[in-house]
């Protein structure tokens, strides 16, 4: 069954809420943004119901949506369907007060690497900062 969304108070309304749409990974992927933040979580996860299978052609009870919170941001992640595919044209910025590592080889060569990737490849850019 569906669940009724938590809201915030007015005071602390989000003006804008990005949604993003995926197949059937919405819950894999709020947990993996929210496995990254320090200040993250899984607000709510409703479902779908039998009620309009005939529409949405999910089975009941699967994920149809997860609320999440990255850093005070609200984020929703919709299992839509295959119409539109999540894809690298759709990211999240993080803007850092810092970089931990100088201008150096190392910082080059993981640069390079991942200007070769259309989806980042953490592996593969740790082996290449370490040579």
């Amino acid at each position: 069954m569906p669940t009724k969304r938590k809201t915030r108070p007015a005071a602390a309304v989000q003006p804008i809420h990005p949604c993003l749409w995926f197949d059937s990974e919405a819950e894999e992927a709020a947990r993996f943004y929210v496995s990254v933040f320090k200040k993250a979580k899984i607000l709510q996860i409703s479902r779908y119901p039998a009620v309009g299978q005939e529409i949405h052609g999910r089975a009941p009870g699967s994920v149809m949506t997860v609320d999440f919170v990255l850093n005070g941001l609200t984020f929703t992640a919709l299992n839509g369907g295959p119409v539109f595919k999540f894809n690298e044209a759709v990211s999240l910025q993080v803007m850092c007060r810092t970089q931990k590592d100088p201008k150096s080889k190392r910082t080059e060569r993981a640069f390079a690497a991942m200007m070769q990737m259309k989806k980042l490849d953490i592996a593969a850019l740790e082996a290449a900062y370490n040579g």
